[in-house]
């Protein structure tokens, strides 16, 4: 129990918290996101001040180390929602994964997911690589150790009779990743992030790449085994030099609140996210992908009954 504490203290004191939402509001939420240079943390402050406004919420935007510690803080107590991983909060909920030595948490529930968290595998056209399959050998990155990225990779790798102990593995971050790929140190890596992912523009300013693509059966197997994947085709083009649409995997980034926000505050900021999604798009380039189908797919955990009470009324889910 004093360890399970002395953890959380650290997440806390770790955040820096922000008034996302002003005035005298009817009730306030505290929102974890992520890294104040990341995504999580500017789409969540964009979504706070549009619909803060609409539903007479007072949104404290807290930044944090995303996903996990996220959910630890609703866990704690210490925060109302969050942003994160739909991967990473099936892992939680079903104690597997990321949350095998914690356990399961069931403390929280998801209201909406938002945009698409891309699985995109990079590879040096110089080294032989054409396909997943041609991994095996190969020095690879598969992002930080213990992360959500790693164990899409795993995943992914397993569904072609890979195993981490096929390849030189190495753990690291997506700029880390980049520049390890500038030296010639890897042939290949994992990215799992909007696309398109700022250390890959960066990359193709100066490099060649191939982006992999996932085969159709492989896919349907992985969505079949771990529901919180979805398709996702990227663009041809998204990518200097990469003309073809790849086909791959995606996970979404997705809002989560505690079991003890009460139903109405719920309901209230999931119908004003779907009814204001327009000028969130005009806030912040992620909102154009807020689509009420797109909301309740793939997620493999119980709605809150706010939420649920609103994609009901809505039509979104049955």
């Amino acid at each position: 129990m004093k360890k399970r504490i002395l953890k959380m203290m650290g997440l806390i004191l770790s955040s820096t918290m922000i008034l996302a939402a002003c005035g005298d509001k009817g009730s306030s939420v505290k929102l974890a996101t992520g890294g104040n240079t990341g995504t999580y943390y500017s789409f969540g402050t964009a979504m706070g001040q549009i619909i803060g406004e609409k539903a007479d919420i007072s949104f404290n935007i807290q930044s944090t180390g995303a996903s996990k510690a996220n959910i630890q803080l609703i866990d704690a107590g210490e925060v109302d929602m969050a942003i994160v991983q739909n991967d990473v909060m099936d892992y939680a909920y079903n104690g597997t994964d990321l949350f095998l030595s914690d356990g399961a948490v069931t403390s929280f529930s998801a209201m909406a997911a938002v945009y698409a968290e891309v699985v995109q595998i990079v590879a040096n056209p110089s080294s032989g690589i054409k396909t997943i399959a041609d991994l095996k050998g190969k020095n690879v990155s598969v992002g930080d150790a213990g992360s959500g990225v790693e164990f899409n990779a795993k995943q992914i790798l397993e569904a072609y009779g890979i195993t981490f102990d096929d390849i030189n593995k190495q753990n690291l971050s997506f700029s880390a990743s980049a520049d390890a790929y500038k030296d010639s140190k890897i042939d290949a890596f994992f990215a799992t992030a909007g696309a398109p992912t700022t250390a890959i523009m960066d990359l193709v300013t100066s490099q060649d790449i191939t982006i992999l693509g996932i085969d159709e059966d492989k896919a349907e197997d992985l969505m079949a085994s771990y529901p919180f994947y979805t398709v996702y085709d990227i663009p041809g083009g998204t990518y200097t030099g990469v003309d073809e649409d790849i086909k791959t995997l995606a996970v979404k980034a997705t809002f989560i609140v505690s079991n003890d926000l009460d139903e109405d505050t719920v309901y209230n900021m999931t119908k004003a996210l779907f009814d204001n999604k327009d000028a969130i798009a005009s806030a912040h380039a992620k909102g154009k992908e807020i689509d009420l189908a797109y909301a309740v797919e793939g997620i493999s955990i119980p709605f809150h009954s706010g939420a649920e009470k609103y994609f009901r009324e809505v039509g979104a889910i049955d």
